[in-house]
Parts: structure tokens; sequence; C-alpha cells
């Protein structure tokens, strides 16, 4: 699902990548651990096509998107990556439906169709009579929620998260965590999860250790596949 060859990226004298080569399979849930400065979110904006390599090539369901014009980019991105960040980053002024539904605007879909797809996420999260609120009628872990419903909502193959637990209370997070391996098994989709929670990186299916801009190999830990 995810191939990423010989990455490098510098910002002025200082190199974040250098040299990373990763594959992920479809349907994996991986999780990106190091120190702060090590360069995992720089790889996982990379891989979610939100910024460009020096060198190197990435390949996301089977399209090598260093190849891609912008405008080709930006709608591989709208159909095929979903993400999930810290802060939910949702529109105030709209209500927790609407905000759900504006990747399918963004892509073109009808209203009618974009909105029953974006009431049978909520409903999934646990949503459904929350639809009307606004974000700042719902609390940390709802919004987190509605998040990731429109991540969601084009049902694309690919969802990176980029710390997507760190706002949370221990409640939330246990919750969120498990909300990941309920989707993969509804939807079968594959997540990339920069994370310092080690709960989480405990759980996922495989752990990526970065430090310094590459990636280091540690002793192989037996993970749960599900919580």
């Amino acid at each position: 699902m995810i191939k990423i060859s010989g990455i490098t990226k510098s910002f002025g004298n200082l190199q974040v990548l250098k040299g990373i080569d990763l594959e992920i399979a479809k349907g994996e849930i991986v999780s990106i651990v190091g120190p702060s400065g090590a360069g995992k979110t720089t790889l996982l904006q990379i891989m979610g096509t939100l910024d460009s390599a020096d060198s190197g090539k990435v390949e996301l369901a089977g399209q090598d998107i260093t190849r891609l014009s912008q405008k080709k980019l930006a709608q591989f991105r709208n159909r095929h990556i979903g993400f999930v960040f810290q802060f939910h980053q949702l529109l105030p002024e709209f209500t927790a439906l609407e905000n759900v539904m504006m990747p399918a605007f963004i892509a073109g879909r009808g209203k009618r169709a974009s909105r029953e797809r974006a009431m049978e996420l909520l409903e999934f999260m646990g949503l459904g009579d929350r639809a009307s609120h606004k974000p700042n009628e719902l609390s940390g872990g709802e919004k987190q929620r509605v998040a990731v419903a429109r991540a969601l909502m084009n049902n694309p193959e690919i969802i990176f998260a980029d710390e997507p637990s760190g706002s949370l209370d221990t409640h939330n997070k246990q919750e969120l965590h498990r909300l990941f391996f309920d989707l993969r098994k509804r939807f079968g989709q594959t997540f990339v999860i920069v994370t310092h929670d080690e709960e989480l990186a405990a759980t996922t299916d495989r752990t990526i250790h970065m430090l310094d801009g590459a990636i280091i190999i540690k002793p192989s830990a037996s993970h749960p596949a599900e919580l």
C-alpha cells in the first residue's frame, strides 16, 4: 500500500530525513515513534503528500505520487488519503455533520449522498445525536471522533494520523485507540500513526523507530493485533 525509497529532506543546512526506505502493507496499522526532532512528522507529511521530499520516491496505492502535478496530487489526496491531527482542526462555524461532509464537497459529490455518508459515519462513531452541534458544543473526545469521521468521508485507503491522542485524557485516548482497530475491521484502511503515546504504539501491528532522520532497528517485540 505504501512504498518509499531513498527519501531525503533538508531545511537549510539541517538534514531532517537521511534516505528513508519503508514499506507498509494494505490494512496494516503502523506507529512511528522517536524523540522530538527525529523526523517523524516530516516523514508523515511527505508520505501524506502535504510536503515533498528533496529526493527519493513515494508510491501510494500503486501510484508514484512524486510524478504528479499539484492539481493531480490534490485530487489524489482528496480521494485516497485521510488525515487526523493532534488538534481536530474542525471549522468552528459548521456543525459536526457539515465538517464531516467537507471532503465530499471538495470532491464535487452531491449533497444528499454526502449527507447520508456523513451521518452513517457519525452513527458509527456514536455521534448521531451530536450531528447538529458545532465544535464548541462538543467534548474533546467527540471533536476527535468527528475529525476521524471527516478523514473517512471519501473512503480513503490510507489514514495518516499525527499525535491523534495527544490532546485527549486517558479515557478518550483508549476510546480512540480502539476506534482505529474497529475502523480497520469495518473499512479495511491502512493506518500510519506518529505518536509519543507508548500505549498506542504497543498495540499497533508494527512500530517504526526513528532517530536523527533515520529508521533504526530495534529488537522485535510481540504486539497484539487488536485491543
